[in-house]
């Protein structure tokens, strides 16, 4: 009992601490809505889970063979979550729901894998519990983070939508929309340079 409850507070902690994934699903909570963001906190969590899983049954033995896998992670991740913060930071500030700017599953799932927050939270899990000798363990601990991460990714974009009174305040939504792109490439930066 006690193993499950220790899961479920590294679950808890990884998933609701601020990192890229959670900045982008805030600024798209603020932009778009909380049902608008579900698809992104969707892709999120199964590519979220999908990495875990990989890294439970021994994917990252297999890269750790490749040793620029991990510094190819760090420069790809660090330039794809730069691109979307500056995306973040220049989008329009009259908001039209148009289809192809929606955020999507795919770009929660792809991020989710170009993150490092995400790999060093695998890493570190799989490893701490000893998930890759015991595959039903590593079912159980699959499972409790889906829905743990599910949750606390849908309350940032559950707190993005109750900030969305931003957008009556002249410049509000240009302003947060500016600091959460800003914050993203800092956040990008950070892990780039970061010694994980």
């Amino acid at each position: 009992m006690s193993l499950f409850i220790a899961m479920c507070f590294f679950s808890l902690s990884m998933s609701i601490s601020p990192g890229p994934v959670n900045i982008t699903i805030l600024s798209s909570g603020v932009n778009y809505g909380f049902k608008h963001s579900l698809p992104f906190v969707s892709g999120s969590t199964v590519g979220f889970t999908f990495l875990l899983t990989a890294v439970g049954l021994g994917v990252s033995n297999l890269v750790a063979q490749v040793p620029i896998f991990y510094e190819l992670l760090r420069y790809i991740g660090t330039g794809y979550m730069s691109y979307i913060g500056y995306k973040i930071m220049v989008s329009h500030t009259e908001i039209e729901l148009k289809e192809e700017q929606l955020p999507r599953f795919r770009h929660g799932f792809l991020m989710q894998w170009l993150n490092p927050k995400a790999w060093i939270a695998c890493l570190s899990g799989v490893s701490a519990f000893g998930l890759n000798t015991s595959y039903s363990m590593l079912l159980v601990f699959v499972c409790i983070y889906f829905l743990i991460c599910y949750l606390s990714l849908a309350s940032w974009a559950l707190l993005g939508s109750k900030l969305q009174f931003l957008m009556k305040v002249k410049n509000g939504i240009k302003v947060f929309n500016l600091v959460m792109g800003g914050s993203l490439i800092i956040v990008a930066i950070f892990l780039l340079f970061s010694n994980y």
